[in-house]
């Protein structure tokens, strides 16, 4: 079975952080991002208007082994979230969620790599304005 079309790349990483605010801090002055979506006091979506660089607060120090929460693959549009998702599903791929849209107009879904990894696929509004420059 050929793979869905719609793969722009890997525009998107979320890590865990204990000190969410200092994170921020050093993302937003040092880096020169900017807040995109703030849902709530534990998690902020930083961009620099290409990218999401998500960050979560988790109240225990993340260990060396393992800062990343996942990583994801940006999509092209809406249908390419379906696409992936139902090719994954017959591929065998391990579903850890199923594709939701949330209420920024993201749609996405999560799986596992093969050696475990946390993977999102998404279809991201502000990335795919940037796709269309």
């Amino acid at each position: 079975m050929n793979q869905p079309k719609g793969m722009v790349g890997i525009r998107h990483v979320a890590l865990f952080v204990k000190e969410l605010e200092v994170a921020v801090d050093f993302y937003t002055q040092v880096m020169g991002m900017r807040i995109e979506w703030q849902p709530d006091a534990d998690n902020v979506y930083l961009t620099n208007d290409g990218d999401v660089y998500a960050l979560h607060r988790v109240d225990y120090t993340p260990s060396a082994d393992q800062r990343l929460d996942h990583i994801g693959f940006v999509l092209d549009s809406l249908e390419a979230v379906d696409d992936w998702y139902d090719y994954f599903v017959k591929q065998g791929v391990r579903i850890t969620e199923k594709p939701k849209t949330h209420r920024d107009g993201a749609r996405g879904f999560y799986c596992l790599d093969a050696v475990g990894h946390l993977l999102e696929l998404i279809y991201h509004p502000p990335i795919a304005k940037t796709l269309q420059r």
